[in-house]
């Protein structure tokens, strides 16, 4: 068993000479055989063994028993211990999940390398997990042998072979009582579908084990295709293989805030890219929104919503990332966000209207039917400021003035608007 986790480190990388090494430990079987394994071996790694246990008081006082006989198993190995506990909440995926969260987020607080004793048992029952309830690749790739500051040392190693070995080193380990309850779906798949496949062949544990770390080496080839450095256009997306498009949305996806995207995420991202509407959008989970915006995918971040009001002049309105201000001009000037006018009465600044039109060198268009020729995003059309007057219309924000009300001459008045950082966002 030890020549087979030494094996496992070095093909994995997951070690160098010189690395503080943090064995969680349960005082289970599993736990205690890698323990006593590395502790074996840590000459030859040349690495410093430590360990650490953490008490969910989950089981009264059997989990205060487990932190005692971690405590005495290492202190008659001189084995440095860290101690950890929490009164463990279920959350909405259960108590299981909860107390699983809790161990890993304080074994991830520990300084060093974290090496949790999963085998070979281990990764065919996840592997059986995941194709019950419906997985890809990733999910049929089972347990990762690294995951950050993460190994799995024992991966290729059979429950056979650390009962093996337990008894041929006569160490002791604790029994943890919630593992022999049908409650959890892994406790059932353990205690009647792994039997019952095992009859058919001995070697089950150990072969799907190696087709999970071989179908985990494919989907990482297949994701190094879909990394990218700037978000594929629609067309380029459209155009790929499924298998690779799929991997492209789920990162962008985790990169816009979807931590954990689903199966039916994707699919959502997918009828974005293949949509006959140019500016679609559909909502993710954490509040997130993606739209297309013509060719491109897009994260649209929740903009303030925003009132008509009034712009004085001279004077300045602030509007969710727009500074928009009016004082006397000194020349006649035109652009897109720069109008200088005559006002009639009181200037507003508003939102566009259905039926808004305004006058520019091409003729009389809608504001509708001239943000989409201007390719501005259904979503953010509502945030696009409408100058007024008692008149009406004088201009439009990232548009122009209205022909019909531009100053031909001085005196008149010079509307500017300017782009913030931070506001509105």
């Amino acid at each position: 068993m030890r020549n087979k986790i030494l094996s496992f480190i070095r093909a994995n990388g997951m070690l160098s000479p010189g690395d503080t090494l943090i064995c969680a430990v349960s005082g289970g079987a599993d736990s205690v055989a890698l323990l006593f394994s590395l502790y074996l071996l840590r000459e030859k790694l040349g690495i410093r063994l430590e360990a650490a246990h953490f008490n969910h008081h989950l089981r009264g006082e059997e989990s205060d028993r487990d932190e005692i006989f971690v405590r005495d198993f290492c202190g008659r190995y001189d084995i440095p211990l860290h101690l950890g506990s929490a009164q463990v909440i279920p959350g909405k995926k259960g108590l299981e999940a909860a107390a699983r969260d809790a161990r890993y987020a304080y074994l991830k607080s520990l300084p060093g390398k974290i090496a949790t004793a999963h085998t070979a048992d281990d990764n065919a029952e996840t592997m059986l997990m995941h194709l019950i309830r419906g997985t890809g690749l990733k999910g049929l790739g089972g347990i990762a042998p690294v995951q950050g500051k993460l190994i799995r040392p024992m991966l290729t190693v059979t429950r056979q072979e650390v009962e093996a070995f337990l008894a041929e080193w006569s160490l002791p380990h604790v029994e943890d009582s919630s593992n022999e309850s049908d409650a959890f779906l892994r406790n059932r798949i353990r205690h009647h579908v792994m039997p019952l496949l095992r009859a058919e062949n001995p070697r089950l544990a150990e072969n799907l084990s190696q087709t999970a770390l071989r179908l985990r080496r494919d989907e990482e080839a297949l994701s190094a295709q879909a990394d990218y450095e700037i978000l594929p256009t629609v067309g380029r997306l459209k155009a790929m293989p499924s298998a690779q498009r799929s991997r492209v949305l789920a990162q962008f996806l985790k990169e816009s805030g979807v931590k954990e995207p689903e199966d039916a995420h994707i699919a959502l991202a997918e009828e974005l890219v293949f949509s006959e509407r140019p500016s679609a959008q559909a909502a993710f989970p954490g509040g997130v929104t993606i739209a297309r915006n013509y060719d491109r995918l897009e994260v649209r971040t929740s903009l303030e919503s925003w009132q008509a009001c009034v712009l004085p002049c001279p004077g300045e309105v602030f509007l969710p990332g727009l500074r928009i201000t009016c004082q006397p001009a000194s020349e006649l000037r035109q652009t897109p966000d720069t109008f200088t006018l005559r006002p009639q009465g009181q200037m507003r600044l508003r939102p566009r209207q259905s039926g808004d039109e305004i006058r520019l060198s091409g003729g009389t268009k809608s504001l509708k039917k001239l943000f989409i020729d201007r390719k501005i995003p259904a979503s953010q059309r509502p945030l696009v400021p409408v100058l007024e007057d008692e008149r009406g219309i004088l201009g439009v924000y990232s548009i122009g003035v209205h022909l019909d009300r531009s100053a031909q001459s001085l005196p008149a008045v010079v509307i500017h608007f300017e782009q913030t950082e931070g506001k509105g966002e």
